[in-house]
């Protein structure tokens, strides 16, 4: 509870006592994140307060970041004290390299800084609740815009508007329609694959095809199998084009790109059912950098951008406070597996 002794003939207004007690609480140690404070019915009835004036309180309170109201749930303390940095984190999907990005932004922010992580699942009806629910209440938005492509009637361009530009930082893809001073941490998907294996050109000659096992359940950005075609019709690689590897019967003499690691693990279980040799027989090459690959039957090749990068220069534009647009590294990480 908050410890509130309201002071009747007090120069302070009595939403301010409330705002100074819930701050002193968080303070001392009294409230801590993610406690629930009383509704604004029981604290005015407890203290004999008007309604208007704990709803005065909460407001001023929510506009500082410093409690979060909860639809059905009441409010709750959001931040370890006042002052601190809030910064909310808006990604498609949780996966090991999205993880790798989130501790590379906190890490990179310090302990004064706050970073919320909330997860919009490539759905823009999400998208638009969450930050319905959160718009204002935060120095920073980071955005992954990834949607899919039938986007539910919802104008994502529109919503990214509705962020003020200097608060926001676009995270992996920048969104060429998006008008405004704000600052993109970006891949350039097509030349990224384009270039990735143009550097692998000596180890890629061994093998008599390419084949990219692109999924259609998940997504991933289109302008990927764009830069493997153009590689690969530039220089006249034999290639193909399959959404899934399960239920098919790997060819010798190829080297497979994979996106997600379910195929990937088939390449290496039928590898090593066959008693073939990766690097040999086949090629393997993953997307996406994570320590499992790095290991994984000798170390498997990756292409891949820099995400501890990505997450650290997130955070090097919001301590700056500039506005800029930045090309994330990407590279060709050789391993055994190539």
């Amino acid at each position: 509870m908050i410890d509130l002794h309201i002071e009747s003939q007090s120069s302070v207004p009595k939403y301010r006592q409330i705002v100074n007690a819930v701050i002193n609480g968080i303070e001392i140690g009294t409230l801590k994140r993610d406690q629930q404070l009383p509704s604004i019915n029981e604290l005015s009835e407890e203290y004999y307060l008007a309604r208007d004036t704990v709803e005065k309180a909460y407001n001023y309170l929510k506009k500082e970041g410093i409690i979060q109201a909860v639809q059905g749930k009441g409010f709750f303390i959001r931040r370890d004290g006042p002052g601190q940095l809030r910064v909310l984190l808006l990604i498609n999907k949780f996966s090991a390299y999205k993880k790798i990005i989130y501790y590379a932004m906190v890490n990179a922010l310090g302990p004064n800084a706050v970073v919320d992580l909330r997860i919009h699942h490539h759905s823009a009806q999400r998208f638009k609740k969450l930050l319905e629910e959160n718009l204002g209440q935060y120095h920073y938005y980071v955005v992954m815009p990834h949607f899919y492509e039938e986007t539910e009637q919802v104008n994502v361009v529109k919503l990214l508007e509705q962020i003020p530009a200097n608060e926001l930082i676009i995270l992996d893809r920048e969104v060429p329609e998006l008008k405004g001073e704000y600052s993109v941490v970006y891949q350039q998907f097509d030349r990224d694959i384009y270039e990735a294996l143009e550097s692998g050109l000596d180890v890629l000659e061994k093998y008599q095809k390419i084949t990219l096992v692109f999924p259609k359940e998940v997504y991933y950005p289109r302008d990927i199998v764009r830069g493997f075609r153009n590689f690969c019709v530039h220089y006249q690689k034999e290639f193909e084009l399959l959404d899934t590897l399960m239920g098919r019967e790997l060819q010798p003499g190829t080297a497979y790109i994979v996106l997600e690691d379910g195929d990937l693990v088939e390449l290496v279980r039928q590898a090593k059912q066959r008693g073939w040799q990766l690097g040999q027989d086949i090629g393997v090459l993953a997307f996406n950098e994570t320590p499992l690959k790095e290991v994984l039957a000798d170390g498997i090749a990756v292409i891949s951008t820099d995400h501890e990068k990505m997450g650290e220069t997130a955070a090097r534009l919001i301590q700056e406070k500039r506005h800029e647009k930045v090309k994330n590294p990407f590279q060709l990480i050789r391993r055994a597996s190539l």
